[in-house]
């Protein structure tokens, strides 16, 4: 079955969308439900609500994904960015470029703690390897090309192999056009598929950052809170060769000529006006079982939010005094602690929540309906019984599959594995190789190599890897790899295991990038004969994990049939209602729309605060420089620029000052539906003007990739305040002229 467009109806302000739930009765009268990250194609059935909110351009042209304003939006490859000049600028978030900040940082010269501004383009640094600017180009529903590959008989490891063959055969032709990356994409479980091709710029270079007082102001404490006073920006710019075309990085290079960038506007919004959010969000889990929401809250959150804070411990333990490292390792730690909050946050909201008991009562209407209907229930109920069973089964080896996911957590072991693997593949066919070492995959695979060279140190490391393997030892003996039990001499003395883990890392080589780079290429014989002690451990544990490896894709292919049958299930019986479906988030393109505006926040929450709340327990949409000034401590995470604070003193506001506010706003609150990949959308009003950067949610969206309410709240840096800052604090006074301001 396919999902036809035109189930999706023009009546979203009061709908109860799949998989999550409406406004209660408690909630104020105003509310107005904005749920949905759309897929582009969908934008006209959504014609009449975009329009009685505040969209100028018309949805038609929205989507083209050539035409503006989708063209000037663009993937980093985890993040979300668009382009602001004819030059090739990019704006994003500033946890975004926290890699390649890093990366370009050294001991004497900090640019987390300094600040970075190239005073001309030839003072532009690379961004971290790996890094790259993709611009959508088209998007084509492929649905029948890969269903025309399975059939009804097929087991779980059939499937899956069919699924990927399919495309890898659809990715392949499409990338016969040089300088472009293709893949396809599923949707609703799988009900659909679309090609996405995208051009891939591979040049990529820092421009400007701000210091992370500014960037990161409020650091881990804030995160996730409001209110918020962050500047969260960053700007890189996409370079080609003069032929236009994409090209590795050269001095020769040019900037990229986008068709088509954003217009930035002056000031942002004011409260009650319409923005609209158009990103690359990641995964969301929104279409999940009720099993599956209480096996996640109950046991997978938990679990993670204490292994991610001992992680981040192990971590700040193994650089103490140690200031290279601990630059090395500064985004692995960040991105550390914002899911360990974030999870914090995950089992709070879920605990405030009545998600689990939605989830029940939606199943439990599911199966009278589909049991009302006998060619219902010939068609679905064996997909509701199978599902289950199925979820039941992935969830007794989760224990397994969690110490097994992160036995391997060492770079040198991972760079070993990955070259070996690659030395395998190399043996097949490209057509047959697995996706991530095929020739198309080589350039990455490469850049991968060389990327470690950054956020590496052996003696951290070493302390990561030993946090994971005293974990992986509390496994029963019968469930470990016997193959890596054998070569390590796993037993349950630490000093033993320490003694054998130094040993590794002082006899491997696999630490220099040249000797890494000099495996790519090399055969299976060669890694046989090798006498490094990690790529040793790769060949000897090989054949299990390959093993392990297909019993997963097995099981993700008995999914890969009953999650799309599942997903026809919901979209027929919220059809018979006259509510819309939209598709999770799946890091492709989506455009998601709302209202700035501030919330009451549920009981239990924290609410105090210097700026932003009147004091009544109800969140005001803006905060102000005022906030800045009241966190100040001049200790990280609350410090900030001395040249930043004496223009808040001296009330230095220029043409940013907005009189609503008697101040210029920091960042502001909506109520667009956004996720993790989100972060650096570019946050446009009703004309497609830039008014500001999304980068993060409020505590109470946390649960936003399983549920969505009417205190769902996204937070946005005001692009008043980057301008502000750029022109008054940085002198990046030209870059604002290069935007057209």
């Amino acid at each position: 079955m396919k999902i036809k467009d035109s189930i999706v109806f023009s009546v979203l302000a009061t709908a109860l969308l799949a998989g999550t739930g409406h406004a209660n009765a408690a909630e104020p009268e105003d509310s107005v439900s904005t749920e949905g990250m759309w897929q582009p194609h969908q934008l006209p059935e959504l014609s009449q609500e975009l329009r009685s909110h505040g969209l100028k351009l018309n949805p038609d042209s929205m989507t083209k994904l050539t035409e503006f304003p989708m063209n000037a939006v663009i993937s980093l490859g985890g993040c979300s960015a668009s382009f602001v000049s004819p030059t090739g600028l990019v704006i994003t978030n500033h946890h975004c470029a926290y890699g390649s900040i890093s990366y370009n940082s050294t001991e004497s010269q900090d640019l987390l703690a300094e600040g970075f501004l190239a005073k001309d383009m030839s003072e532009e640094l690379p961004a971290a390897p790996g890094s790259r600017v993709y611009v959508t180009v088209s998007m084509n529903e492929v649905t029948d090309k890969v269903n025309d590959r399975l059939n009804d008989k097929m087991d779980g490891a059939a499937r899956f192999a069919a699924i990927e063959d399919a495309k890898k055969s659809l990715v392949s032709e499409c990338e016969e056009d040089p300088g472009h990356r293709c893949e396809v994409y599923s949707y609703y479980g799988g009900l659909n598929y679309y090609l996405i091709k995208q051009l891939e710029i591979r040049d990529v270079r820092l421009v400007h950052a701000p210091a992370s007082s500014i960037g990161k102001f409020g650091g881990d404490i804030d995160n996730w809170m409001w209110p918020r006073h962050t500047g969260d920006y960053a700007f890189y710019r996409a370079y080609v060769g003069k032929d236009g075309k994409p090209a590795d990085y050269s001095k020769d290079n040019v900037p990229y000529k986008p068709k088509h960038y954003l217009p930035v506007a002056a000031k942002g919004p004011v409260e009650g006006d319409f923005v609209m959010v158009a990103g690359y969000p990641g995964r969301t889990n929104r279409y999940r079982t009720a099993q599956e929401v209480q096996s996640n809250f109950s046991w997978y959150y938990p679990t993670m939010q204490r292994i991610l804070g001992e992680w981040s411990e192990t971590i700040a333990e193994a650089t103490a005094e140690n200031k290279d490292a601990e630059l090395k390792y500064a985004s692995r730690v960040a991105g550390l602690n914002n899911y360990s909050k974030n999870f914090t946050g995950m089992m709070e909201g879920y605990q405030r929540s009545d998600l689990l008991q939605r989830k029940h009562k939606l199943e439990k209407a599911l199966q009278a309906w589909v049991e009302s209907d006998e060619t219902r229930q010939k068609k679905y109920q064996s997909t509701l019984d199978d599902l289950k069973a199925l979820v039941v089964e992935k969830e007794s080896a989760r224990e397994q599959d969690l110490a097994l996911n992160y036995m391997d957590n060492s770079a040198m072991l991972g760079a070993a594995r990955q070259l070996y693997r690659l030395a395998k593949e190399g043996e097949k066919p490209d057509a047959e190789r697995k996706r991530g070492y095929q020739e198309r995959d080589l350039t990455r695979f490469t850049e991968r190599m060389r990327r470690i060279e950054r956020s590496f140190d052996a003696s951290v490391d070493k302390q990561v890897w030993l946090y994971f393997l005293q974990r992986y030892q509390a496994l029963p003996k019968e469930e470990r790899i016997a193959s890596f039990d054998q070569f390590l001499n796993i037993g349950n003395d630490r000093g033993e295991l320490n003694a054998a883990l130094d040993k590794m890392y002082r006899d491997t080589e696999l630490s220099d990038v040249q000797v890494r780079e000099s495996w790519i290429g090399k055969k299976p014989e060669d890694f046989a004969k090798s006498k490094d002690p990690f790529i040793q451990l790769a060949v000897a544990m090989y054949d299990d994990m390959l093993a392990r490896e297909k019993q997963e894709e097995a099981l993700q292919g008995r999914f890969a049939q009953l999650r799309p049958q599942y997903m026809a299930l919901l979209i027929d019986y919220y059809h018979s209602l006259g509510k819309p479906v939209y598709p999770d988030a799946n890091s492709s393109l989506r455009l998601t729309y709302g209202l700035v505006k501030g919330y009451q926040p549920p009981a239990g929450t924290i609410a105090k605060a210097a700026d932003g709340n009147d004091g009544k327990q109800r969140f005001v949409p803006f905060t102000t420089l005022r906030g800045i000034k009241a966190k100040y401590t001049g200790e990280a995470p609350f410090d900030a620029p001395k040249a930043l604070m004496e223009a808040i003193d001296e009330k230095n506001y220029g043409r940013y000052y907005k009189k609503q506010l008697d101040s210029i706003p920091v960042n502001f609150l909506s109520t667009v539906d956004i996720t993790g990949g989100n972060s650096g959308s570019p946050t446009m009003n009703g004309r497609g003007e830039l008014v500001g950067v999304v980068f993060d949610g409020t505590y109470d969206s946390i649960n936003a990739d399983w549920d969505f309410t009417n205190n769902t709240r996204a937070i946005h840096v005001d692009i008043a305040y980057i301008l502000w800052v750029m022109e008054h604090i940085d002198g990046a006074g030209y870059l604002v002229r290069e935007m057209g301001q």
